[in-house]
């Protein structure tokens, strides 16, 4: 189950809370009803932060030297520190995510994917097949954030294949030799990353002046890039797939009966890009009736919890507005509760409002496809053809 949570939701059989071991016989608590998961996440007390980063497949000394040959390090920065210093820097990332400068993102966003979407509809017109995943969503959330931050001046298919190799590195199960390319890559960024800290503007200029150490910057920039951008894209890619086959919605989003804002919440509640969140028990304690001995590892499984039926009328269906909808987990809970959530509902908002005709006359040629990840599920190609 740990590597395939995201496909597996909706199944009946899983209890409250059980233990699990993973591909290398590691045991995990995996919590399923939100009440609990909701309780680990207002904790950090007693369920600390610490492992939220760490590989859940170990890395190998092979794979160490290369990260070392690149001086990596991912010291305690946002949702792996729980420590005294992690509200000076929340605070200082949030502040660059402010919502009123988010929302002055918007009509630049507007006019973006207005411009794509006109491209996209010729496409289809002409007959033609399109990946909305390649064409749409895969790059946007970046090309945004890097308005907001002032992210480093990198090709931005580099930085996108520094974030899913870091994805795949730190969450997925994996062979030596898979591990030692992942490093590399991931090693070669964070050079690129270092050097920005030094001297960047934005975002690291604040952290500099805030008299935080280059680690902390780089290890900011290094989460954002990877939570802030890349699990928005997987998102838009997993919402436009779902409306695809949602017909009654796309036809009330048509009809005005329908909110983009909460298709945008039934979204993140049926289709986060999030499946699971980490943390480890600080001390002896107990849950959902079951003994956690301290360092026992908690599997969160944020997306079950949004389906739980103590919360939503109709769990497994889409139905913008139900009672319940906005309550999931997708961004957390708590003192490490997503930052960018407003960044991520408003990109998807965008997106949603301007694709939902199009999507109302295509056919799906190819579903997105995910690979193993305990945390992540980083669909691909999502290849449709006008109808």
């Amino acid at each position: 189950m740990l590597f395939r949570s995201w496909a597996q939701t909706a199944d009946a059989r899983w209890p409250d809370v059980a233990r699990v071991p993973d591909h290398v016989g590691v045991a995990h608590l995996v919590v399923t009803r939100h009440a609990l998961v909701r309780r680990v996440l207002a904790d950090p007390a007693t369920y600390r932060p610490d492992n939220a980063l760490d590989a859940v497949t170990p890395i190998p000394v092979s794979a160490l030297r290369v990260l070392a040959g690149h001086r990596f390090r991912l010291p305690p920065t946002l949702a792996n520190n729980g420590g005294a210093s992690h509200p000076a820097i929340r605070a200082i990332v949030a502040d660059a995510l402010h919502p009123t400068r988010v929302a002055a993102q918007r009509p630049w966003l507007t006019g973006l994917v207005q411009e794509r979407v006109g491209r996209i509809d010729a496409t289809l017109d002409a007959g033609g097949p399109v990946d909305l995943h390649a064409e749409l969503a895969a790059d946007l959330p970046l090309l945004v954030l890097a308005r907001l931050v002032e992210l480093p001046d990198a090709p931005v298919g580099a930085v996108k294949e520094f974030a899913r190799a870091a994805l795949e590195l730190f969450w997925a199960p994996l062979d030596v030799g898979r591990q030692q390319a992942l490093a590399a890559e991931v090693g070669r960024f964070h050079r690129v990353l270092r050097e920005f800290a030094a001297t960047g503007g934005g975002l690291a200029g604040s952290l500099r002046a805030a008299g935080h150490p280059p680690d902390v910057l780089v290890g900011a920039l290094f989460f954002l890039l990877v939570a802030g951008q890349e699990t928005t894209s997987q998102f838009l890619t997993l919402l436009l797939h779902r409306l695809a086959g949602e017909p009654a919605v796309l036809a009330g989003l048509r009809a005005g009966t329908v909110t983009v804002a909460d298709v945008v919440e039934e979204g993140l509640r049926l289709e986060p890009p999030i499946v699971t969140w980490r943390r480890v028990a600080a001390v002896d304690t107990t849950l959902g009736g079951t003994a956690v001995p301290a360092g026992t590892s908690i599997v969160l499984w944020l997306a079950r919890a949004g389906r739980d039926p103590a919360i939503v009328d109709a769990p497994d269906e889409f139905r913008p507005g139900q009672r319940g909808s906005r309550r999931h987990l997708a961004f957390g809970a708590g003192t490490h509760r997503c930052v960018g959530d407003q960044l991520a509902r408003m990109e998807a908002a965008v997106v949603v409002a301007e694709t939902a005709p199009l999507l109302d006359r295509v056919t799906v040629l190819r579903e997105p496809w995910c690979p193993d990840n305990l945390t992540f599920r980083m669909p691909d190609a999502f290849v449709v053809r006008r109808r």
